[in-house]
């Protein structure tokens, strides 16, 4: 058993960068199996719950406001020749955006829950009154700052776990904060010297990298849940959406003529000189259609026959037919379209 205490800087840094999320679902893997039981300080969740909803919006607003500078300097001073790739790039990173910040939100909610599954530790009047000695002291984490009383019940809270006495059982404290905790002229994976009592080589641990945690917790498992999860599938840029929302755009488009046409050679449909609106309508069909208007939409069909290759356009069978509509309304909600919006 390895019983883990992880700061909040390490959970807030999990959410920010996507990137951690294969490391999260080694994490929550090790606590479900019982390789891991996390040590939880009432003051964790407390500055946990503080700044989660600011995260959140961090996430999803930073690089939405520097793309929005890039895209500005570019259409002011890009090149000529190349302002058009480049801004079409910046919007592709642009449209993934809200997918990658939507992967903070999931963090933050998952690590909530990992966080309320385990027993919280509240801070006993022992624990206080050793974080207040440390203040006094002028100890780590006071070394440098007068305002670090979370960070001292922090690190006094694992200092009395570390008195349960079992077989077997490890301990380890994950942070990010190295100006608290580590040593402050050296080698910053290794404690600060007035927190060094309570580390070791084999039974308590420190570690600056949640890698290194949970690799020494359990080798086995971390390699091959990382590499689970370690694929990621990439969102599709604004580009490629709109290439695939151009094509389906045509082949619904095509496909209506070709029922309009159908109709018209069994005269179902009658070809008039000039409208009379409301048009008639029999079966929910519309049974006229103008002269002009039917010659330039058959010029039309030339056209996209021509750009897209009649084997790109049907015939299909039903299913097939549902399935480019789907996808025509799908992407259509994606930007921001209503669901069903599949007029051409």
């Amino acid at each position: 058993m390895f019983r883990l205490l992880v700061d909040t800087c390490v959970w807030l840094d999990l959410a920010r960068d996507h990137r951690q999320r294969p490391l999260f679902a080694v994490l929550e893997s090790l606590v479900k199996e019982g390789a891991i039981q996390l040590i939880v300080p009432r003051v964790i969740v407390d500055e946990f719950q503080r700044n989660e909803e600011r995260i959140a919006k961090e996430s999803a607003q930073s690089l939405h406001g520097m793309l929005r500078r890039v895209r500005e300097a570019v259409e002011e001073h890009g090149d000529p020749k190349k302002k058009a790739l480049v801004l079409r790039q910046i919007d592709d990173v642009n449209q993934k955006m809200p997918i990658k910040g939507g992967t903070a939100s999931n963090t933050l909610t998952a690590t909530g829950r990992l966080l309320a599954s385990s027993p919280v530790v509240e801070p006993t009047e022992a624990i206080k009154a050793r974080a207040a000695d440390r203040a006094l002291g002028r100890r780590a984490p006071f070394h440098h700052k007068a305002d670090s009383m979370a960070d001292a019940i922090i690190i006094e809270t694992y200092a009395e776990c570390l008195h349960e006495k079992n077989a077997g059982l490890r301990f380890g404290f994950v942070t990010h904060n190295t100006s608290d905790f580590s040593e402050p002229k050296g080698d910053n994976r290794k404690p600060h010297a007035d927190l060094a009592p309570l580390f070791s080589r084999v039974r308590s641990l420190y570690f600056t990298k949640l890698a290194d945690a949970l690799r020494r917790a359990s080798p086995a498992t971390f390699g091959e849940v990382l590499f689970e999860h370690s694929y990621e599938e990439e969102p599709r840029g604004l580009t490629e959406i709109l290439d695939a929302l151009d094509l389906l755009f045509d082949q619904v488009w095509y496909n209506r003529h070709q029922n309009a046409r159908f109709h018209i050679e069994r005269g179902r449909i009658n070809i008039v000189q000039r409208e009379r609106y409301p048009r008639p309508r029999k079966r929910g069909i519309e049974t006229t259609i103008q002269a002009d208007v039917w010659e330039r939409a058959k010029k039309a069909a030339k056209r996209v026959e021509k750009r897209r290759g009649i084997e790109n356009l049907g015939p299909w069978t039903d299913f097939e037919w549902g399935m480019v509509n789907g996808k025509l309304s799908a992407l259509r909600w994606v930007l921001g379209e209503e669901w069903d919006m599949l007029d051409t």
